[in-house]
């Protein structure tokens, strides 16, 4: 019988107590028990996993991180720092997740023969860490030049996706992995932003419809369906202020007790539409992007005036357009300026059997966007995206 940190009693039966070579073999077991789960998934023929969650969302792959995140893992630690290694070989490399694993048990399990034989863990530890760096020596003295960059990279980016299900159009994505880290990459720097490439999927078509598109991509449509579909060349207005009248900032109440008060208030309303459409017309702007919404009126005088308009653009979709466009994000009307205003091309388009809009801004910046097709979306758990991201940071490490 023991007591907790508040005195209360409880018991630990006896089958829990485990120590010295007992919590070594116990440990072992658990990474050898989850290297033999991913084993069967390894390599060009390795076998898709189903894994359900506890919302009843299906996933098939065959990658090793997604697995492990996807089990319910207990909270035994050794489970818990698998889970861990197979992350940071994600973010470091993007590929190897399973491997990593595999690999991890089976040093562990020569760990335990060794020490079986009384050799103390530092040691052995000490002759992992040499094996490693004697390991890295034999790697760059049998490395060649890459003559050929581009091509060593579409290479890479062929390892990673040869073995997932999008190896079907593998020629085609490591090319877009190739043309995307290209896109951002400082060859002066030896440096790259990964956040100048998003990844967005739309359900429709299939995966060899996946494009890349030098722009961005948001979930929005033109406020008007008569308005313009594409504009070239345009001159963009980023506002992150509402088009609609001023408001007074403290309580009120604004009484209207006749026609008169209510058209007067009406002729106001309309009188500051007018002047925001003027401030925008007056900088050069053929386009509209807006963070907030705005009335049927407002969006009738847009119409009337020729300036297609998007509204309700998230602020990260905001922040994108104005970094791809080199814009600027205008908070007051009466701010804006024509060296505010982004340039690029804007047009909406229809994907999909459900006719889903959707918006592209596209100019000459090194932003751009992964745009995934396919015939469904849940089936894999968003994991072709995953695979793509990871496919991407291998082409990275290649560069």
């Amino acid at each position: 019988m023991r007591t907790d940190d508040l005195g209360r009693a409880f018991e630990v039966p006896d089958n829990q107590h485990l120590s010295g070579g007992d919590v070594s073999a116990a440990h072992a077991h658990v990474l050898e028990t989850i290297a033999s789960l991913l084993s069967t998934s390894l390599g060009p023929n390795g076998m898709d996993k189903v894994i359900m969650s506890s919302d009843n969302e299906i996933t098939m792959t065959n990658d090793g991180a997604t697995i492990l995140n996807g089990m319910e893992m207990t909270k035994n630690p050794i489970s818990q720092l698998v889970v861990e290694l197979s992350n940071a070989q994600d973010e470091e490399i993007g590929d190897g997740t399973t491997s990593i694993v595999i690999l991890a048990a089976a040093l562990l399990a020569q760990a335990r023969t060794l020490i079986q034989k009384g050799i103390h863990p530092i040691k052995i530890s000490e002759g992992y860490e040499l094996a490693a760096r004697m390991a890295c020596r034999r790697l760059e003295s049998i490395s060649e030049p890459a003559d050929d960059v581009r091509g060593f990279m579409i290479k890479a980016a062929k390892t990673s996706l040869g073995s997932k299900i999008v190896s079907k159009a593998l020629n085609k994505f490591a090319e877009i992995c190739t043309e995307a880290v290209l896109s951002v990459c400082d060859q002066e720097r030896k440096d790259m932003d990964f956040d100048l490439i998003k990844i967005e999927k739309k359900i429709g078509l299939d995966l060899g419809d996946t494009a890349l598109i030098k722009g961005v991509v948001i979930n929005k449509e033109f406020s008007h369906p008569q308005m313009r579909k594409e504009i070239r060349d345009a001159r963009i207005a980023i506002l992150s202020c509402p088009f609609e009248p001023p408001k007074v900032k403290t309580k009120h109440n604004l009484l209207i007790s006749t026609v008169e008060d209510y058209r007067s208030l009406e002729r106001y309303e309309s009188r500051k539409f007018v002047e925001m459409i003027e401030s925008v017309k007056k900088a050069g702007a053929d386009v509209v992007v807006s963070q907030w919404g705005f009335d049927d009126e407002a969006n009738s005088l847009l119409m009337d005036n020729n300036l297609p308009a998007i509204r309700w653009v998230g602020g990260s979709d905001l922040e994108a357009i104005a970094l791809h466009t080199n814009g600027s994000i205008v908070a007051r009307f009466e701010d804006l300026r024509e060296e505010d205003l982004g340039r690029g091309t804007v047009r909406e388009l229809s994907l999909g059997t459900e006719d889903e809009k959707v918006i592209i801004v596209t100019s000459e910046s090194k932003a751009g966007t992964i745009l995934i097709r396919g015939g469904h979306r849940d089936g894999d758990g968003g994991g072709e995206a995953v695979r793509q991201r990871r496919a991407v940071r291998r082409t990275e490490r290649a560069a």
